[in-house]
């Protein structure tokens, strides 16, 4: 394996973007080469002026569709050997990769999520809310598909390429993250958690997941154990 996409799905992240990118041009994958690919959501605030001056390949929508089509988008473009995701705000450190690219490197995962909830890396309190609806769908995926995972809806995710791509995406918005799950466990992926860091943002700080996007979790959960 000689190389690593980090997908960066972009929605209005004007006062962020320039500074994750920086983070994620610093941070050592393995030593894999690296191949950044933006996805913009179709940004309003003035994000699309940073591009020009970005040397990584950028793609477009012309209308929001959500995070789970930018990333579908972004799979089709990948040619790394494996690849990651990174959120375009500055809630996860993109050092916090290495370790979950290493375990794919030694032939023992064929995913890895980074889990803000083992501990042992600083971690932005929660708000109650958002702890409690995480910890119920991260309970539900574990009694729907046999798992025990800590925190299935982490932006940190890591694919062996070839396992992946064979995966189809229905999923427009944040059900991306129940979707991928589901589909991962349902074909045997040898998947592990590893912690990380998150220093979470609140709503006036720009955050954009809402309770409306739990209930489409709960049900793509469910949906997705059933049919494919």
């Amino acid at each position: 394996m000689q190389k690593v996409t980090i997908l960066i799905p972009v929605y209005n992240e004007v006062s962020t973007l320039e500074q994750i990118l920086k983070k994620v041009e610093e941070a050592d994958f393995c030593g894999l080469e690296k191949e950044i690919i933006l996805i913009d959501d179709c940004s309003t605030d003035g994000t699309k002026d940073i591009y020009p001056n970005l040397p990584y390949k950028i793609l477009y929508h012309e209308v929001n569709q959500g995070k789970g089509a930018a990333l579908r988008d972004g799979f089709k473009e990948a040619t790394g050997d494996i690849v990651v995701i990174q959120d375009a705000d500055l809630e996860y450190d993109p050092v916090d990769y290495k370790p979950l690219i290493q375990l794919i490197l030694d032939g023992k995962a064929d995913v890895c999520y980074g889990t803000r909830l083992a501990g042992g890396k600083p971690s932005r309190s929660f708000m109650f809310t958002h702890l409690l609806g995480n910890k119920f769908l991260s309970l539900l995926t574990n009694v729907l598909y046999g798992s025990t995972l800590t925190d299935m809806e982490t932006c940190y995710k890591a694919f062996k390429a070839d396992f992946i791509k064979g995966i189809e995406i229905k999923s427009n918005r944040f059900d991306f993250e129940p979707e991928i799950t589901a589909k991962i466990l349902k074909r045997g992926a040898r998947l592990y958690e590893l912690p990380v860091s998150y220093y979470g943002r609140e709503f006036a700080e720009g955050k954009k997941i809402t309770w409306k996007d739990g209930f489409h979790a709960i049900f793509a959960l469910i949906k997705f154990r059933f049919v494919d």
